[in-house]
């Protein structure tokens, strides 16, 4: 490949050209992939996690997934909604099963 700015030859995978700096089209069409704006899958996940432990869960871990089309925009929040939902998840969990051992029909009332 050659660079479009100062006409040298340079590696197929190179990203800038290392004689004048310019970035090369692979570098200017992965930039154009990554999308613009904000992760609102993880936002919504995160926002979840406090009420909803198992919608929050999904909507958190596709929001880590998708995290990197938005240049990582989002990462934190998805994996602290992640760690909210499963720890909501293993509360309710044993509050259910405390109240199963207990033989309580209103598990509200303790």
């Amino acid at each position: 490949m050659y660079c479009k700015n100062c006409g040298s030859e340079i590696d197929d995978n190179a990203m800038v050209c290392p004689y004048c700096g310019v970035m090369t089209d692979k570098a200017n069409g992965q930039l154009a992939s990554q999308k613009s704006g904000s992760n609102a899958i993880a936002i919504v996940g995160f926002i979840l996690s406090f009420f909803f432990w198992i919608p929050g869960l999904i909507c958190s871990i596709v929001g880590l997934k998708n995290a990197p089309q938005y240049g990582g925009k989002g990462k934190g929040l998805a994996i602290a909604g992640i760690v909210l939902s499963v720890l909501s998840g293993v509360f309710v969990i044993f509050y259910v099963a405390l109240s199963i051992v207990k033989g309580g029909t209103n598990m509200f009332l303790y």
